[in-house]
């Protein structure tokens, strides 16, 4: 499946807005983008990658001129790009249970919408209105974000370990060394191949 690279999926959807509504929603995502506590409960939320929506007006899809009909398109857009680690349900869940309000403030102004609880009615309308990633690059594809995490805090109590052990004695060496196994241990993930769960 072309959303999936390892253990990160892209998600791509589009909804149309009326053009009226365009500007409430421009303003909420203003908010959001600017008064950070609201991006907390997303943040929150380790296993998304990256999450975005970007708004595309009517008038301004691409026009190449010649040999390309002008549309008169009746809708703005809502587009929404996310990058994750689990599965496509898990991801639709988590969003439903902990950005429910959010959402709703989000998608709302999009035509159709049935509100993000219950989740079914949600999954419905998110399969209905996603479209496949063609081509989808990832530079960790076998490691989470958690992963990519849990590597950084490794590797900066290893470096602290190199910096001490130039002037350690072979016994001062080894307790520097247990205490870097016990600090790091509940760091120490696994990569490889996502689980796959239908």
């Amino acid at each position: 499946m072309s959303n999936i690279n390892g253990k990160v999926y892209a998600m791509n959807a589009i909804t149309p807005m009326k053009p009226w509504k365009t500007w409430f929603l421009r303003g909420f995502l203003f908010l959001l983008w600017n008064v950070k506590p609201l991006q907390q409960d997303l943040v929150n939320l380790s296993f998304i990658e990256f999450a975005r929506w970007v708004i595309v007006p009517r008038n301004r899809f691409p026009f190449l001129g010649r040999g390309q009909a002008k549309e008169e398109l009746k809708y703005d857009y809502l587009l929404f790009f996310s990058n994750f680690n689990g599965t496509w349900n898990q991801y639709i869940d988590a969003f439903s249970a902990v950005l429910s309000k959010g959402l709703n403030l989000v998608w709302r102004w999009s035509e159709k919408f049935p509100g993000a609880v219950p989740v079914t009615l949600f999954k419905e309308y998110i399969a209905r209105v996603q479209f496949d990633t063609d081509y989808y690059y990832t530079s960790y594809p076998h490691a989470t974000a958690n992963d990519l995490k849990s590597a950084h805090i490794v590797q900066a109590s290893f470096d602290s370990l190199v910096q001490r052990a130039s002037n350690c004695t072979p016994d001062q060496f080894g307790a520097a060394y247990l205490n870097f196994v016990l600090q790091v241990q509940g760091n120490l993930g696994e990569t490889g191949e996502a689980p796959i769960v239908f």
